[in-house]
């Protein structure tokens, strides 16, 4: 995988302060403009509201997959910590990765292997990982038929939709089929050519025996009773550091309170979800999904929610990192291992566990 950096966003700051003394009442108002308009405070009768800080975060997916970051945004928790926070989403790490590294999204929301790849490749002002999110994968296989003795072995021979080279998905697959005896290459043929998101239109148009799924599209297959969930990748690939949060070390030097006002509000989402039932859950995060009925959410949420999907603490761990390098050396995408000290750092997210 190769990434170019094409562009860099500067950003200039002017800052006015206007102090007016009236009737021996003094009023203050302090307007901070920049370029992308980061940073806005406002006045009030009672005085000066805290400062509020505009953050990009760019998302790889929206999916109900990430359910602690929406919950932090739908109960307020980034509000809490002075963010206003934007959201985008980038439809697949490489998007997302170009979207960091440009300067057009503040964080980046994604698979780790991509700080990975970036940092080999060269990158000066690299990206580095600051809180991960779930800790297993959150892919399903779908069949076209219901098959409840499913044995990995079943897929020798059969046409399998799959992920992008060198993502999450994909290589997370593949472990799990080397895992089981089966050569990804040999024993199996993995269509690579469909574009993230477009697997289970593919899918329910005829293409495949299976494919490998998100929610809410393995769910969404199931319904219309095109597939059937047979697996689960994150049962059975184990503890993986599927997702994490990150962004330039430029950026996390020059806001550190950013970063971790950003990590305290995930960390409360990450206690929310540890401390509520999956129905509580998906009634929270029903408005990030306003085309999915409460009762499809929940069921997916209760999928997530059973198979230990989400951390309860935002820490990258160093054994977790390395795992994550052994995937993508037996996926044959590393040229050479990366240091966690270089692309971890764990201050923030062992702050706001406190």
């Amino acid at each position: 995988m190769k990434k170019r950096v094409f562009a860099v966003l500067l950003t200039a700051v002017m800052v006015v302060v206007a102090l007016t003394a009236c009737s021996g009442k003094k009023e203050a108002e302090k307007t901070a403009e920049n370029a992308a308009g980061d940073t806005k405070e406002e006045a009030s009768d009672e005085g000066m509201l805290p400062a509020t800080t505009k953050v990009v975060l760019n998302e790889v997916a929206h999916s109900i997959f990430y359910a602690p970051m929406y919950v932090a945004i739908e109960e307020g928790y980034f509000d809490e910590e002075g963010i206003e926070l934007e959201l985008v989403t980038g439809f697949g790490a490489d998007k997302t990765m170009t979207a960091v590294i440009s300067g057009s999204a503040d964080i980046g929301f994604m698979g780790s292997e991509a700080s990975i790849y970036t940092y080999n490749e060269g990158a000066n002002d690299y990206v580095v990982n600051f809180a991960q999110l779930t800790q297993r994968a959150g892919n399903f296989l779908v069949a076209r038929e219901e098959m409840p003795d499913f044995k990995w072995e079943d897929l020798k021979g059969k046409d399998v939709l799959g992920g992008r080279k060198g993502g999450m998905p994909e290589m997370v697959f593949e472990y799990i089929l080397k895992q089981n005896n089966i050569d990804p290459q040999k024993d199996v043929k993995i269509d690579q050519s469909i574009d993230f998101g477009s697997t289970a239109a593919a899918f329910s148009g005829g293409q495949g025996d299976f494919s490998v799924e998100f929610e809410p599209s393995a769910t969404a297959l199931e319904q219309e009773k095109d597939g059937y969930v047979v697996a689960s990748l994150g049962t059975d690939s184990g503890y993986v550091p599927y997702t994490a949060f990150s962004a330039k070390q430029s950026y996390i030097k020059d806001n550190p309170e950013v970063i971790q006002g950003f990590t305290n509000a995930l960390q409360k989402g990450m206690d929310y979800v540890q401390s509520h039932k999956p129905e509580e859950i998906a009634a929270v995060i029903q408005p990030q999904f306003k085309e999915t009925d409460i009762d499809t959410i929940t069921t997916i949420v209760t999928r997530y929610y059973e198979q230990d999907t989400w951390k309860d603490n935002l820490v990258f761990e160093k054994e977790s990192f390395e795992l994550l390098q052994d995937i993508l050396e037996e996926a044959g995408e590393l040229t050479k291992r990366a240091p966690y000290e270089e692309l971890v750092t764990t201050e923030f997210a062992q702050e706001a566990k406190k």
